[in-house]
């Protein structure tokens, strides 16, 4: 019998301050925002099939960097991606066409040359087309849609550069996998309400008609950029929102506390025989285990395993109360899957 460990993260968002201290950690020459993912790479590194959401694109080369409300960031953000152990990430998000269609092929190509893959993003049609990939011995797809773009500039003719979420288009997508071999459907939305910790009812419904085609085994949500609930729906494990593993928001008139909290969700896929399934096989999604993150933002923006943390003796009492009180935010939302 074939097994598959799957995990998901948050928004990666790399606000200018996250920049001033990856050159910081370079000494001066380039970015280096590879100790910012440190305390959390043995976890993310455990999975076979490990996968981010990137939600700003990589800025085209000559061109300025820039930050809220327009994006464009270092390319070194790509760097820290791989070597925090991450196969894939979603790349559809409201700031996919920030920079341009340059933005996005500059994005594909960074990621593309450190070795992750990813989906939201396509560079010619033939990307946007639903790809199967071996992930230790299974055939997985994985997909990425977006809500909208802020009303950028999306050039005519050039609508498959990013997918729009439509429940149609997705299950669609989902069986053109299916018929292409894929065993694993992974689904990532960049939907929602900011800031709000429960799902909308633009959310449910697209869960409900998305988990109700069989098109998809598992969904992974992002950009309220705090956590939502993980249910079971019509069979399916839907992860509405994962929060943020990495940006500068924090508690502020802007920003509530827990847009500092994020959580790795691992889910371990058996896949089975089954005739009436396409392909023959079923894979199987267990019941989710739920990993509390948190940004460390006072000691270079660290994104802090918060379970493994708590259980060092050794750290500072304003951290280990800041961890405490983030650890609280959490299981009020995803309690029953977070480890005792």
């Amino acid at each position: 019998m074939r097994h598959l460990t799957v995990s998901g993260t948050g928004d990666i968002l790399p606000h200018s301050p996250l920049w001033s201290q990856a050159a910081s950690n370079a000494g001066g020459a380039g970015y280096n925002f590879a100790p910012m993912f440190a305390d959390i790479a043995p976890v993310i590194g455990f999975a076979d099939l490990a996968i981010c959401h990137l939600e700003t694109p990589i800025v085209p080369v000559g061109q300025a960097l820039s930050t809220y409300p327009v994006y464009g960031v270092p390319v070194e953000v790509t760097n820290a991606i791989a070597s925090a152990g991450y196969d894939r990430c979603s790349t559809a998000s409201n700031h996919t066409f920030d920079r341009g269609v340059a933005g996005i092929d500059r994005t594909v190509a960074a990621l593309e040359s450190v070795g992750v893959q990813q989906s939201g993003m396509a560079r010619t049609p033939a990307e946007a087309i639903p790809q199967v990939v071996s992930m230790n011995g299974a055939a997985v797809t994985h997909l990425s849609y977006t809500y909208g773009f802020n009303g950028a500039y999306v050039p005519s003719g050039q609508q498959w550069r990013s997918p729009l979420i439509n429940v149609d288009r997705i299950i669609a997508d989902g069986r053109v996998a299916r018929q292409r071999g894929a065993e694993l459907v992974v689904l990532s939305l960049h939907w929602g309400v900011e800031y709000d910790r429960q799902p909308s009812a633009e959310q449910r419904r697209v869960a409900e008609a998305v988990t109700a085609s069989g098109a998809v085994d598992l969904i992974l949500g992002h950009h309220a950029h705090v956590l939502q609930p993980v249910e079971r729906i019509n069979g399916v494990w839907v992860a509405f929102g994962l929060g943020n593993f990495l940006s500068n928001m924090r508690e502020s008139p802007w920003f509530p506390a827990s847009s500092q909290d994020g959580a790795v969700v691992d889910f371990n896929v058996t896949f089975v025989d089954n005739a009436r399934k396409p392909n023959g096989v079923e894979a199987v999604v267990d019941r989710p285990r739920v990993i509390p993150t948190w940004v460390d933002r006072d000691n270079g923006w660290i994104i802090r395993d918060v379970r493994a943390q708590l259980a060092d003796p050794t750290i500072p009492g304003n951290r280990r109360a800041a961890l405490l009180r983030s650890l609280a935010r959490t299981t009020a939302v995803l309690g029953e899957f977070v480890p005792r």
